[in-house]
């Protein structure tokens, strides 16, 4: 009978952790790359939750009825902020921002680690200047991580 009683412990362990249901959280970093040390550089992390189904219409040949969505109801106003450095200054690009901005990132990465969360995925990209008139630029990181419920 103890023979039996294993496996099947085993097994049940086993299914019930297949069916733990998985959350995910995304944290976004926006460091400026604007010339002169102008811009804004954070850390962004929502405080508050967003069903995308409350602001998704489906639109199809015979219905194509505008999607009616308020931006205030979309807009997320508690999220935590994190000041970063720009990436240059009025001398030009600052490595030391960098390598402090990397600190302060590796630290929200850790206590996101440290508070259950896995990092899962990591997408970045930039909008940098387009010429002599744009002085406008953005070096943009999305951190997303996962947990168990």
């Amino acid at each position: 009978m103890k023979k039996l009683l294993l496996p099947f412990v085993i097994g049940l362990f086993v299914s019930v952790e297949s069916y733990a249901q998985i959350e995910y959280k995304i944290i976004t970093t926006v460091e400026s790359i604007v010339p002169s040390g102008l811009g804004r550089s954070r850390i962004i992390s929502a405080e508050d939750e967003r069903d995308y189904e409350d602001f998704t219409s489906e639109q199809t040949e015979e219905d194509n009825t505008r999607n009616k969505s308020k931006r205030s109801d979309i807009r997320v106003k508690d999220f935590e902020e994190t000041k970063l450095l720009n990436f240059y200054n009025i001398g030009g690009i600052r490595f030391q921002n960098i390598a402090a901005n990397d600190a302060v990132v590796g630290s929200k990465i850790n206590a996101m680690i440290a508070e259950g969360w896995e990092l899962a995925f990591v997408t970045s990209a930039v909008e940098s200047d387009a010429g002599k008139d744009d002085n406008q630029g953005i070096f943009i990181t999305r951190y997303i991580f996962k947990r168990n419920k």
